[in-house]
């Protein structure tokens, strides 16, 4: 599935499951990791683990199951590598601790060209 295709799967898979503040972020020009990161909030520990389990759900059902998911038994941020699309799902104080999207966001070459 191209990488755009599955980004836009994930980012409707998040919305479906009530999913807060979901940010699709095209890192391709920054990293050869993957295509986008998206972030997403959930609003308790069993919201993020049934975000990231649909999230996972509708990626298999599409012929994409993910490489890796890490943090579910937790729940506080969880995340699912779908290769060209990495998902965070994360709980709100979690989110606001780390600030991924500053990493990623500074770092485009129009962030670096605006500085």
């Amino acid at each position: 599935m191209h990488s755009k295709k599955l980004a836009a799967l994930a980012e409707a898979a998040l919305e479906d499951m009530k999913a807060r503040e979901v940010r699709v972020i095209d890192v391709r020009k920054v990293t050869g990791v993957t295509d986008y990161m998206i972030i997403a909030t959930g609003t308790s520990d069993r919201h993020v683990r049934s975000i990231a389990s649909r999230l996972i759900e509708r990626a298999s059902q599409a012929g994409c199951d993910p490489l890796g998911v890490e943090g579910e038994e937790a729940g506080e941020w969880v995340l699912v590598d779908l290769q060209d699309v990495v998902v965070h799902v994360m709980l709100g104080k979690v989110r606001e601790f780390y600030k991924l999207e500053n990493l990623w966001v500074l770092n485009t070459p129009a962030a670096r060209s605006a500085v």
